[in-house]
């Protein structure tokens, strides 16, 4: 594979586990409708995609060229 890939499946993969972490805790630890549940989720997984892939892509690549 290559870095932008790696970089991409590692963003996607700590987004998802953000986004279902969300999801967990506000089924646990409160009382929302699952259409703010999801919509969070979602809000989440986009909000780390947006921090995540501008900073893991460019570590990820120094450390595959190494």
């Amino acid at each position: 594979m290559r870095p932008g890939q790696i970089g991409a499946t590692v963003s996607t993969s700590i987004g998802l586990a953000a986004a279902l972490a969300f999801l967990g805790v506000t089924s646990l630890a409160g009382d929302y409708a699952w259409v703010a549940r999801i919509g969070g989720a979602g809000w989440v997984f986009l909000l780390s995609m947006i921090i995540l892939l501008p900073t893991v892509a460019p570590w990820v690549k120094r450390r595959v060229q190494k």
